[in-house]
């Protein structure tokens, strides 16, 4: 178990920690245990399925170990992404992500802008999706071990796609519900630097896909997730584990059954801080419409009918909005 504590006592939430209502927290396990995401007994499969439904449910936020996602492919795309932000600001603009139809390339610090109410994020980023080219970025080396960074693209997309039958069980659905709905891969996965902020500069944010996989630098805190009560808890790196967290296409979904949660990086480490998220959403010609049972006269719809590809254009337009020249 991971047990959240708070003025009035411990919360737990069956193997996946929930920072609801958390001022603080302790560690006495270290998350959901995706061992059984494969099992062939369907009740070890439908069990871990309804741990995630606690978490998806109340925060949308938890921890997974035994993710399968090998240490040796995560060192290598972290050094890829240390020597690619180490090179000239000019190298790197070289694979501006303004140049790309796809929202694929490099991101300058204060390049995109979560949050409106500031001038930009502290961070810099380089995204990869399944339309990036697949061999070299540039003709001067600048993505130099872009196959280290493929490398773990595909071990996140394994993973990303067995969690899915995990989401339709948690929903009462069949396990194979979304199997024609990722189809074409609509996962980014983006390698991001924090330089050390002296102020609060990266607003929060929600994702915009399905789900997000976050692997955390172990030594460098700052990922924050915002509780009911709007204020801000810190989600410290667990050795071994990644962090998961749901995204807008699975609240519209469902109706915001399952819950889209605020959350943000604040590095006051006083050093650099990498982090690999990958984003997973499901085919952009999938229409985001409310599951069966998830429109109550209780809890009327609240949101517009649209194509998954639409609303992820349409959050990435507005987030790079303020650096397009």
């Amino acid at each position: 178990m991971i047990f959240i504590s708070d003025a009035q006592g411990l919360i737990i939430c069956a193997g996946i920690w929930s920072p609801l209502e958390a001022t603080i927290w302790r560690r006495d396990d270290d998350g959901a245990d995706l061992s059984n995401a494969t099992s062939k007994d369907p009740a070890l499969r439908r069990a871990l399925a309804a741990d995630i439904r606690n978490a998806c449910v109340t925060v949308g936020f938890f921890y997974v170990k035994n993710h399968g996602i090998p240490e040796e492919v995560i060192n290598k795309a972290v050094g890829a992404a240390e020597r690619f932000f180490s090179i000239p600001i000019e190298a790197k603009m070289k694979l501006d992500i303004h140049a790309s139809p796809n929202f694929k390339g490099y991101t300058a610090l204060l390049g995109e802008n979560v949050n409106l109410n500031n001038k930009g994020d502290l961070h810099e980023a380089f995204d990869v999706g399944w339309e990036s080219e697949r061999t070299v970025y540039s003709s001067d080396g600048a993505m130099v071990g872009s196959n280290d960074v493929l490398t773990y693209y595909d071990a996140a997309v394994r993973l990303g796609l067995s969690l899915f039958p995990l989401f339709a069980l948690a929903l009462d659905l069949p396990e194979d519900f979304f199997a024609d709905k990722v189809t074409k891969q609509a996962a980014i996965v983006r390698l991001l630097h924090y330089p050390p902020q002296p102020r609060t500069t990266n607003g929060g944010s929600r994702g915009y896909e399905c789900f997000t996989v976050l692997w955390q630098q172990e030594d460098t805190p700052a990922l924050q997730v915002m509780n009911t009560d709007g204020k801000w808890i810190d989600a410290i790196p667990i050795p071994g584990t990644l962090v998961l967290n749901l995204g807008d296409q699975l609240a519209r979904w469902t109706n915001d059954v399952f819950k889209s949660t605020v959350h943000r990086a604040v590095n006051r480490t006083g050093k650099g801080r990498y982090s690999i998220p990958l984003f997973f959403g499901v085919d952009y010609n999938v229409i985001l419409e409310p599951l069966p049972g998830c429109v109550t006269p209780d809890n009327p719809a609240k949101y517009e009918v649209v194509t998954a590809g639409e609303y992820v254009k349409s959050r990435l337009e507005a987030t790079y909005a303020q650096s397009r020249v």
